[in-house]
């Protein structure tokens, strides 16, 4: 963090002395002495990454049907998954996280989600972000609520990371917001290679077949300027994976260094794969690797800590069970919700499994999700704070459990 980032941040903190970090600079340290508070740490994945490709439902014969060639292959072959039980495997990719699925600190839940049917990012993320899908009304985040009901009220019990607060930690609780690193650099819609030069000066008159490519390569660039466009939108300001390792580094150590923080939010854009999304290799492949590596230097960081500590990874939807013509897959809904710490009972993948069949399919298309996230979350929160179903109440306002996941934590 730089030192005007800093003062920026030091002057909401109240009662809180200053400490050098090396070579991250100057940080806030509270000088509370809670001895080992417990953390919840929320990593949002925004534009709704491929669920199916991440944790792979390599025993149900209708993936691969669905998959000719983005399907991630079965364990063994080559560029396959990682075998995590008799059905499941991880997207080699995130084969970082393999310790710490082995070590029972891992878990997965898959065909979990929202039960508000959007497809649109940006209600998606929203109805997530307040815990109330369905009900664009609601004025703050669950998180907000929840640090409403923990022992304090300083601005330093809740830190969201990036531009602005995020919608999940709005509200009238007091939140620090800071800034850690820069934004990664955005691809540019823009083909400019010389042999697209070339064909544009050949075909550059006025006869049919030069009219022909001109408005065909305009209608293409028009196409994928728009699916740039909301790939960018879909991020919601989120950075991409490539800068998460420092940023995961750096808020767990203001974790570490100041036990009064007790919920933190941040959030990774780029999985809004519509094009050329690949296998176990190209796109997605790429920015999991760095997601599987923000993930373990988050954990690395935060050493004794993180047996006090539960990382959720949650996204706004999945993606469709076929891929589509450009390689690529659109918005759908079920999808895998990651859930890590000290006092999870991970090995396993958690939920109901409905199958890839068509008659099993959510309008013929889609993973149907079987578990609603705040059956997830909930568990979490009791665990980890104390919240009686009464509490519960109140960060999920108007909700009833649907399913028991309190063996997860």
């Amino acid at each position: 963090m730089r030192r005007r980032q800093f003062l920026t941040f030091g002057a909401q903190l109240c009662a809180a002395t200053i400490a050098t970090l090396g070579s991250y600079g100057w940080i806030a340290r509270s000088a509370a002495t809670t001895p080992n508070p417990k953390r919840l740490i929320v990593l949002f994945l925004r534009g709704g990454i491929d669920g199916l490709n991440v944790v792979v439902p390599y025993g149900d014969s209708d993936y691969y049907q669905a998959r000719p060639a983005i399907a991630i292959p079965r364990p063994q072959q080559e560029g396959g998954a990682i075998k995590l039980d008799q059905h499941f495997g991880l997207h080699p990719s995130l084969n970082s996280l393999l310790p710490l699925w082995n070590q029972g600190s891992l878990a997965f839940v898959h065909a979990c989600g929202s039960p508000d049917p959007t497809r649109s990012h940006f209600e998606a993320q929203h109805y997530m972000e307040v815990g109330t899908p369905g009900n664009k009304r609601t004025p703050d985040g669950w998180m907000n609520r929840l640090l409403g009901l923990l022992p304090g009220q300083n601005p330093v019990d809740a830190v969201s990371v990036g531009q602005s607060i995020s919608a999940i930690l709005s509200g009238s609780q007091p939140v620090s917001n800071i800034s850690l690193g820069r934004n990664a650099s955005r691809q540019m819609p823009i083909d400019r290679d010389q042999v697209r030069a070339t064909f544009d000066r050949l075909y550059a008159n006025n006869d049919p077949l030069s009219v022909a490519y001109q408005e065909g390569r305009s209608a293409r660039d028009q196409l994928i300027r728009e699916l740039e466009a909301e790939m960018v939108a879909a991020n919601n300001g989120a950075p991409l994976p490539a800068g998460l390792a420092g940023n995961a580094q750096q808020l767990a150590t203001l974790v570490v260094r100041d036990p009064q923080i007790r919920l933190a939010f941040l959030d990774v854009g780029g999985w809004d794969t519509h094009v050329n999304q690949g296998s176990s290799r190209g796109l997605m492949a790429n920015r999991l690797e760095r997601l599987g590596e923000g993930l373990v230097a988050l954990v690395d960081r935060l050493g004794s800590v993180y047996s006090n500590t539960t990382i959720v990874v949650m996204s706004e939807f999945g993606r469709t069970v076929r891929e589509n013509g450009n390689g690529g897959t659109d918005h759908g809904r079920g999808n895998v919700l990651w859930v890590l710490g000290g006092s999870v009972r991970g090995g396993r993948v958690y939920g109901s499994w409905p199958g890839l069949s068509d008659s099993e399919l959510y309008e013929g298309r889609d993973l149907a999700v079987t578990t609603d996230f705040r059956d997830v979350i909930s568990p979490i929160l009791t665990s980890q704070f104390g919240l009686t179903a009464s509490q519960l109440g109140q960060v999920f306002p108007g909700y009833r459990p649907t399913g028991n996941f309190s063996e997860i934590v």
